[in-house]
């Protein structure tokens, strides 16, 4: 088993439901560990857009990083989000952030995630989760306002 974080967001429709379903579909898979508290970020990119809802999950996987993406596309379908203007809105943003042990870069994965080093809004949910990755230095560096407001209500 495998140590591994996911990214979850999203700024469309009942955002705190977005995330509760994308939640339960990875707790039925049974390796859920930890889940961060809620944060409402501003959207960093892309066009002017309302808040975004984030958090980071924590798993204890045997799947390889590229089953990961792979369900963090199905989660993404079944929140029916549309791909139509990069860094736009979305029902659901599904991220595999980060896995222990793995570095890797092709054309349909890179791991770590490429820009979470720069975006507070996966840094302070990771922080929480994983201070071993995410220093306060490393988290104050990050770009863009995040507000924790909580944690999603199951």
């Amino acid at each position: 088993m495998t140590r591994a974080f996911l990214g979850l967001g999203t700024n469309l429709g009942d955002r705190e439901d977005n995330l509760r379903h994308a939640l339960e579909a990875l707790e039925a898979v049974g390796d859920v560990i930890a889940v961060s508290s809620l944060y409402e970020t501003e959207p960093v990119g892309g066009p002017p857009q309302g808040l975004f809802l984030n958090l980071v999950v924590e798993l204890d996987t045997s799947d390889s990083p590229e089953r990961l993406l792979e369900r963090c596309h199905e989660l993404e379908e079944a929140a029916q989000r549309v791909r139509a203007i990069r860094f736009g809105p979305r029902t659901l943003d599904a991220d595999v952030l980060w896995v222990d042990g793995e570095v890797r870069s092709s054309d349909v994965l890179e791991l770590p995630h490429p820009r979470m080093w720069e975006r507070r809004f996966v840094l302070s949910p990771l922080r929480e989760l994983a201070p071993d990755l995410v220093s306060v230095e490393l988290e104050a560096r990050g770009g863009g306002e995040v507000r924790r407001i909580g944690t999603l209500g199951r």
